[in-house]
């Protein structure tokens, strides 16, 4: 019997048989970054810290409508994923500035670029949404 090496390496990653997406309690490690790098907040601090390194308070500023408890959990989690470096400098007051890694400018590219496509493409999607909702009213009334 063959076994696709896409299947292959699919298993030794750890992914089950089952599916490329499987939606079981265990995400798998690719899947958690890529929730990170996506989620609403860490777009935006990606995209922020392309420009040079923020200090948290300057981060937040730039950002907007952001709670410290969020910010401070996203910046966690990126530093954590090795996409956001911290830099503590031992000086009275305190400084802390945060920047991207290697790691993190590459990821934060691509997620402006996702970005900037949805803000070329909005018009387009905004037009399809109501034919959308009329098809899907046009259905529910033929059936």
């Amino acid at each position: 019997m063959a076994v696709s090496t896409r299947a292959v390496s699919r298993a030794a990653a750890g992914e089950p048989a089952s599916g490329k997406y499987d939606t079981g309690e265990a995400m798998c490690p690719y899947r958690l970054v890529l929730e990170h790098v996506t989620s609403r907040w860490g777009v935006l601090v990606l995209i922020e810290l392309l420009d040079r390194p923020h200090r948290f308070s300057e981060l937040r500023r730039a950002i907007g409508r952001v709670s410290e408890k969020m910010l401070t959990q996203t910046l966690q989690t990126l530093e954590r994923d090795g996409l956001v470096h911290r830099d503590a400098k031992p000086v009275i007051p305190p400084r802390v500035d945060y920047s991207l890694t290697g790691l993190g400018r590459e990821a934060a590219e691509q997620v402006r670029a996702l970005a900037g496509w949805t803000t070329h493409r909005r018009d387009a999607v905004e037009t399809a949404r109501p034919r959308s909702a009329e098809a899907r009213a046009a259905a529910a009334r033929a059936s």
